[in-house]
């Protein structure tokens, strides 16, 4: 293992890179199918799908990953008893990394569905297996010398949105700062790009994208991949917030064959918390991504089919009268049984006229290592009152000169749980300013200069020189897209659920049969993150009952 690598994985190499006893290598045969390799053959190409778990019998595998322009680092070499393989075996996802055979090898694969079913049927065995392949996807993460390279100006707003992408997406990348580093110099020059069309994305498969959206984006290194509109699921989930990976890993773990759509990246609000202390069993606390980075794997060791970023549009009858069909993003339909909203919410904008001309460079709706390094030691303002704000404010306050936190009522007690007002009060470098409004954004171009805000009140405005600003202001129900539908919302948009719409509905269940709504776009819903997860896992019982109901309807005899 080079240098670098064995810094990042530390004590922990052993568990990233077991090597296994010959009785669980007999236990894992019956999974997988015999393979040989040539000395120096490609076993797996960054950017190309590798056929599998590959299990090493004899001879060795360099695992090599590629820093661009011809430098190269070896993570480690598998010998006898060895298995090639990370995160994206697990569903059949581009390998992010080269496996190269270093002498003759015999190996046997165990392919993507094989693998699932191994997990689940050699629970031990799986634990470890499942254990490595997460430990191998965070020291790719750590190093950051693998996946898609991102090149253009370090605080370009299209920059930060495709690092944003990525980063919650769980993708290892890079970042080239077009302005300084010699290297996003010389890939800017060896493919001829024009300045003004920065930034470009370099994919491990070797296509560059000139400033991509992030459909086109999460295609080109196999994130998305087309939607089997001849198959029939037999449940659709709208959202991968923490609601609908719930019921995800709930309903895939009890047969049931689930597919996930969300238009972001998983994790929803819950994703952007810097940090959760008061989540049942996480007693040091534990970051929103890293909760839901967990969910997520663990929706797809049960099978769970992820489609994301993509935009559920319409939910209809399915033509043929059985089921439903969700039209999706390029034309893509999916054909399901039936449905699970859990598409949450979506965050609330200042009502400023040029907030959008500063939004994804100066104006931020999340708190993460992107957005704090690009305001390291700078004085910020953060907006907000609820325990989100208060997460935020403590992160940036590690890593900002000062933080200005701006809450609209009199107080934070109200809105914010106790402990987090407690320590947003022990922080030296953190100014609460309660009953205060932005009223103006202020700067050139992209560039935030000063943020002016009053008492409401009264009293003078006070403007401050700052160039980035926090929004928590609470969120509205993501609910748009059932305009056209036939689903009831209330007056302000959540879906109606439960015994007001009629006798006989369960407390997740929609005015149409078969659709249900979980999480922060139920009206009435507590908007935890706990509640959110408990609802996902409540609505597999009734999703079992009514595709019960459903099939016996369909077996009963036409008179």
């Amino acid at each position: 293992m080079s240098q670098s690598s064995t810094a990042i994985f530390g004590a922990r190499r052993d568990q990233a890179f077991p090597t296994l006893a010959q009785a669980d290598i007999e236990r894992m045969r019956r999974f997988g199918e015999n393979s040989a390799y040539s000395a120096g053959e490609y076993i797996v190409k960054a950017g190309d799908v590798a056929p599998g778990l590959i299990v090493v019998l004899s001879g060795s595998v360099d695992i090599v990953q590629d820093g661009g322009l011809g430098r190269r680092e070896t993570i480690v070499t598998h010998g006898p008893g060895s298995f090639v393989g990370e995160l994206a075996q697990l569903s059949a996802r581009p390998s992010l990394v080269n496996a190269l055979a270093a002498e003759p090898v015999e190996a046997f694969v165990i392919a993507s569905q094989r693998l699932r079913d191994l997990m689940v049927q050699e629970a031990n065995l799986g634990e470890r297996i499942m254990r490595a392949l997460i430990l191998r996807r965070v020291g790719l993460l750590e190093s950051a010398t693998s996946g898609p390279i991102i090149v253009g100006p370090a605080d370009n707003s299209d920059v930060v949105r495709l690092q944003g992408f990525l980063a919650r997406s769980g993708q290892p990348h890079r970042v080239l700062d077009s302005d300084s580093d010699p290297c996003a110099k010389t890939l800017v020059e060896r493919f001829d790009v024009d300045p003004h069309h920065l930034p470009v994305v370099l994919c491990p498969n070797g296509r560059l994208l000139l400033n991509p959206g992030e459909r086109d984006l999460a295609r080109c290194i196999g994130l998305m991949r087309p939607i089997d509109s001849a198959r029939i699921y037999d449940v659709a989930i709208v959202g991968a917030g923490p609601a609908g990976l719930a019921a995800a890993v709930y309903a895939a773990s009890e047969g049931l064959s689930t597919i996930v759509l969300d238009c972001r990246a998983f994790g929803g609000q819950a994703g952007a918390s810097a940090r959760i202390e008061n989540y049942l069993g996480f007693p040091t606390g534990i970051s929103g991504m890293a909760l839901m980075a967990r969910a997520y794997n663990q929706a797809q060791k049960f099978g769970v089919e992820m489609v994301i970023p993509d935009e559920a549009k319409l939910l209809r009858a399915a033509a043929d009268g059985g089921g439903y069909a969700l039209d999706v993003g390029d034309g893509e339909t999916v054909r399901t049984r039936s449905v699970v909203i859990a598409s949450g919410a979506r965050y609330r904008r200042l009502d400023l006229a040029n907030l959008a001309q500063f939004e994804g460079s100066c104006v931020h709706y999340w708190a993460s290592p992107i957005e704090a390094r690009l305001c390291g030691g700078q004085e910020v303002a953060l907006v907000g009152a609820g325990n989100s704000a208060g997460q935020a404010a403590v992160y940036l306050a590690s890593h900002v000169r000062k933080v200005t936190l701006l809450a609209r009522g009199p107080s934070l007690e109200a809105s914010m749980s106790h402990y987090l007002v407690e320590r947003i009060r022990a922080q030296a470098n953190i100014e609460v300013r309660t009953g205060a409004e932005i009223e103006a954004l202020d700067g050139e171009g992209s560039n935030l200069a000063t943020v002016r805000w009053r008492d409401r009140a009264g009293g003078a405005p006070t403007t401050r020189p700052i160039r980035h600003i926090f929004l928590f202001i609470g969120a509205d129900p993501n609910t748009d897209w059932l305009a056209d539908c036939d689903v009831a919302l209330d007056g302000r948009g959540f879906v109606r659920t439960g015994l007001e719409l009629g006798p006989g509905r369960g407390a997740m269940e929609t005015n149409r049969d078969g659709v249900f709504a979980i999480g922060d776009v139920r009206a009435g819903s507590v908007k935890r993150v706990a509640a959110a997860v408990g609802e996902g896992a409540q609505v597999v019982a009734a999703l079992h009952a009514y595709l019960a109901q459903d099939a016996s309807r369909a077996a009963a005899p036409q008179l």
